[in-house]
């Protein structure tokens, strides 16, 4: 019975044994699997550390993309162009951590079952210690969901995503700088619009537009800072060939030059149209001609009215602090509580908020219809505005001149026709200014 008992324990702890090995060989076994499934890493590369990369694509002139010492690419091949800095740092950033969907085969023979004998695509990389890696991409899987790729040296074949090839497969016109003029919307200080013989210029302090030529005249800040940005912004089209729309521009009517101007220097930009309508653009900084969308021409078509400021007061959404009205033998006036109150007060009164706001508002509205040479007489409204904590008193006379009034600001040789409508609507809110409610002066 002992001998009985001990060889069933014997088996028992076999057993144990087998169970415990075949389970920790099972782990092992579940940890490889799992190891070699995970995605591989094709390729990291620091995007800071590149300074060159050459694009080589079937049937076409590689392209070489070099970062000079600003920082900024160019590219030095087949032609020295300026480059797309989002879209070049688009393509390296793509490299930063290439990841496989998953490995083909790790020691591939034969490439050309993949198109990587002759790859679709190459992208060398070379980095600041001159180490370059390259990048193959063949033919797309059966399936078409991705492509096979592998890194030149490296014995392994993979598939990547097709996203990966459309973000690096790249041609030259995609990798180029479209942009005409290549300055900063913000640091543009002078602007200058030549068109059917009016020469308008425009020069802004900090964030202020004014008017220089063809004399000192306030400007609509809004209206200048967007044709500002619509030179900016203003890219070749390149659908059409380069030869055609430099023959094209040659023949195309001038419609405006303009010429931008920052602390380094001055672009130009000129824009001339068809007899079809199509508009055309040649810029000082860039080699040839090209289409340009039709909104660049309509950007500068514009006349000097077009870009005068045509409302009477300054202060625009900022706060007054006090307004002083005279119509005839009446008077109003308003001032702002101390301290920061948004309160009104009118001869020691709280005035009702909402009634003086309708005067704010009638005050921020009054806007010319036209600038006429002559025509103000003996002033019937006067308004005063103070605004910007103070700093700001602008001062308006109007006069009533038949179904209009002509305004005339202190300091400023214009004169504005506005409709009498907007005039009266301020009277009447002036004169439908009431005390606060008594609960609210009360409650003060």
């Amino acid at each position: 019975m002992k001998i009985h008992g001990l060889v069933i324990a014997l088996v028992v702890l076999a057993i144990l044994g087998g169970v415990l090995y075949w389970s920790n060989h099972h782990q092992v076994q579940s940890s490889t699997t799992a190891s070699a499934d995970a995605p591989p890493t094709i390729l990291q590369v620091d995007p800071a550390s590149v300074t060159q990369f050459e694009l080589k694509r079937n049937n076409a002139a590689p392209i070489v993309l070099t970062k000079d010492g600003s920082g900024d690419w160019q590219i030095t091949e087949p032609q020295h162009l300026r480059a797309d800095q989002d879209a070049v740092s688009g393509v390296v950033s793509t490299l930063s951590s290439l990841t496989a969907e998953r490995l083909v085969n790790d020691k591939a023979s034969d490439l050309a079952a993949y198109g990587l004998a002759q790859p679709a695509v190459e992208l060398d990389v070379t980095d600041k210690n001159h180490q370059t890696k390259k990048l193959l991409l063949g033919d797309n899987t059966p399936a078409s969901s991705g492509v096979y790729g592998m890194l030149a040296g490296d014995p392994r074949v993979f598939t990547v995503g097709t996203y990966t090839k459309t973000s690096i497969d790249k041609n030259l016109d995609d990798l180029r700088d479209k942009r005409l003029i290549t300055l900063a919307a913000d640091k543009v200080s002078r602007v200058e619009l030549v068109r059917k013989g009016q020469d308008i210029e425009f020069g802004r302090s900090k964030d202020d537009w004014q008017i220089l030529k063809p004399k000192p005249l306030r400007a609509d800040g809004a209206k200048v800072g967007d044709l500002v940005r619509d030179l900016t912004d203003a890219k070749m089209d390149l659908s059409t060939p380069a030869r055609d729309a430099a023959t094209a521009f040659d023949h195309a009517t001038p419609v405006a030059t303009a010429k931008l101007t920052v602390d380094s220097g001055t672009q130009e930009l000129q824009i001339r149209k068809d007899t079809k309508g199509v508009y055309y653009a040649k810029a000082g900084d860039v080699k040839g001609a090209y289409k340009v969308d039709s909104s660049l021409g309509a950007a500068v078509d514009k006349g000097l009215e077009d870009f005068r400021d045509k409302k009477l007061f300054d202060f625009g959404y900022d706060e007054p602090q006090k307004i002083e009205l005279h119509n005839g033998t009446k008077s109003y006036y308003l001032v702002q509580g101390s301290g920061g109150s948004n309160d009104w007060w009118s001869n020691g009164k709280k005035m009702d908020g909402a009634s003086v706001e309708s005067v704010i508002s009638d005050l921020r509205d009054l806007s010319a219809d036209k600038f006429p040479d002559s025509g103000f007489s003996a002033p019937t409204v006067e308004a005063t505005v103070v605004s910007n904590s103070g700093k700001r008193t602008e001062n308006v006379q109007l006069a009533k001149s038949g179904d209009h009034y002509i305004a005339k600001r202190d300091g400023d040789p214009t004169l504005y026709e506005l409709d009498a409508s907007s005039v009266d609507a301020l009277l009447k809110a002036a004169s439908e200014v009431t005390p606060a409610p008594a609960a609210a002066v009360a409650k003060k």
